[in-house]
């Protein structure tokens, strides 16, 4: 069984906020990508003990996320995809997991939320709002590929399993602040999210590697979880923060039956007028 591993840095246990961790010049860079490795060690390892004969990492931090020198051996890293959506998953895949996933914009109690960047204020397909995370499981959808697993923030972990029911997921750390920052402008809303209680990271390995093991002999036994139902026609809207002069603003695009090729298509933005909304 082939898995596809997705990594991002905002989720994993001990990175404590995006502007002295998450950036190339960060003081605690190096340390990030530490922990972020040895987080995906750990979930290779529970997936090779549940019977993966391949695992493929897919580095999806911004600037980059992974150390290579840190990686498990068994597994193999993938940095850069040329055609846009679905990522990487053109490679093909049996299983596909997150590991070190953030929660999506707008979410309540969520460390580091965002989608894309801080000035997506929200993103939605057919009306439900998804981020990252919504956005390549979609895509595996619609390849047959099934999710199984995802650790990353408490807030993550409900957004994963109110998408997919039964997926296999493991909380790091929580965030602490409530309310869904709609009063921020993107500037404001990159501030906004940096207080969470942190898992100690060996701990939050030791469960990590549990649960990716459980995962994996989970989808094996059961095949009825990992994909959502996807009914075109699919309908993208992308509703901007303000930022600098520039006010909100809403793009909208539809195609009649393929979200991967939805999802590539460029945007075509508009000033927000009140009380428009992203619902159809």
């Amino acid at each position: 069984m082939k898995i596809f591993i997705m990594t991002d840095l905002e989720g994993v246990a001990g990175v404590l906020d995006h502007e002295h961790w998450c950036r190339l010049e960060s003081r605690f860079n190096d340390m990030a990508r530490e922990f972020l490795t040895l987080e995906v060690n750990a979930a290779v390892e529970g997936f090779f003990r549940g019977g993966a004969t391949e695992v493929l990492v897919a580095d999806g931090h911004g600037s980059g996320g992974m150390n290579p020198k840190l990686l498990d051996s068994r597994a193999q890293l993938m940095r850069g995809w040329a055609k846009g959506w679905p990522v990487g998953l053109e490679e093909g895949a049996d299983g596909l997991a997150w590991v070190g996933q953030h929660a999506k914009s707008r979410t309540e109690y969520a460390h580091l939320a965002h989608t894309q960047g801080f000035s997506y204020f929200e993103l939605s397909i057919n009306g439900i709002a998804i981020g990252e995370f919504g956005q390549l499981a979609m895509c595996a959808s619609q390849l047959g590929i099934r999710a199984i697993f995802g650790s990353g923030g408490l807030a993550f972990t409900k957004e994963a399993q109110a998408l997919i029911p039964g997926i296999e997921t493991v909380a790091v750390k929580r965030g602490t602040r409530a309310g869904r920052g709609d009063e921020c402008d993107a500037d404001a809303y990159g501030k906004r999210n940096l207080g969470a209680i942190h898992l100690q990271p060996e701990r939050a390995r030791q469960l990590i590697c549990a649960s990716a093991e459980r995962a994996i002999r989970k989808a094996k036994a059961d095949k009825s979880f990992g994909i959502i139902p996807l009914k075109p026609s699919f309908e993208r809207v992308l509703i901007l923060r303000a930022q600098g002069d520039q006010p909100k603003r809403i793009s909208r695009e539809t195609h009649p039956n393929d979200v991967i090729a939805l999802m590539n298509m460029p945007f075509s933005f508009k000033p927000l007028v009140e009380g428009e909304t992203n619902k159809t």
